[in-house]
């Protein structure tokens, strides 16, 4: 899998969606969300163009790949993320892409700590698009034990299909 670049044109002459996804350090559940995500639209719609990233609200892990225990968990499910590495959330990411979708309240306040007093980016909590997972955050399995990573792959496999689903509903308009 190769991580696509961020698009270099200005978001007001886009064609694609970009799909920015967040948590904390970047290296367990944003790039769990980042490979499933980019798994289901290569396979599924292509068409779409998206450009797909991920990034933390802290530079604790900054260049680091993602964490080894949830590089295995996506392994057993046939995804490959070893290619990722972890950067921070910028202010110049809200305007870079049209979705940034965070895993917890914590990530999201602290995303919107550093947005631009108006920006273009909509900013939801990720699990708003998997309403049957009864809850609104992707647990941190960084401190848990292995099944926490397979938690996370499970809440975010139903959610990406969610968004996957309301980017296709959704009109274009030129972003």
């Amino acid at each position: 899998m190769t991580r696509t670049t961020r698009s270099a044109v200005p978001a007001a002459t886009r064609t694609s969606h970009g799909v920015l996804f967040v948590c904390m350090g970047n290296i367990c559940r944003s790039p769990t969300a980042e490979a499933v995500f980019r798994r289901l639209v290569s396979e599924e719609a292509p068409e779409l163009g998206l450009t797909i990233d991920s990034a933390g609200t802290h530079g604790y892990h900054v260049g680091a790949a993602p964490d080894p225990r949830a590089q295995a968990a996506a392994r057993r499910r046939g995804i490959d993320m070893s290619d990722l590495r972890a950067r921070r959330l910028v202010r110049a990411d809200f305007e870079r892409f049209d979705y940034i979708l965070l895993m917890d309240e914590q990530n999201r306040s602290d995303a919107l700590e550093i947005a631009p007093a108006t920006h273009a980016a909509t900013v939801r909590l990720f699990l708003e698009y998997a309403p049957s997972a009864g809850r609104l955050e992707v647990p941190d399995p960084y401190y848990g034990g292995p099944t926490g990573f397979e938690e996370v792959l499970d809440l975010v496999e139903e959610a990406s299909r969610g968004f996957l689903d309301e980017l296709r509903r959704a009109p274009r308009q030129g972003r």
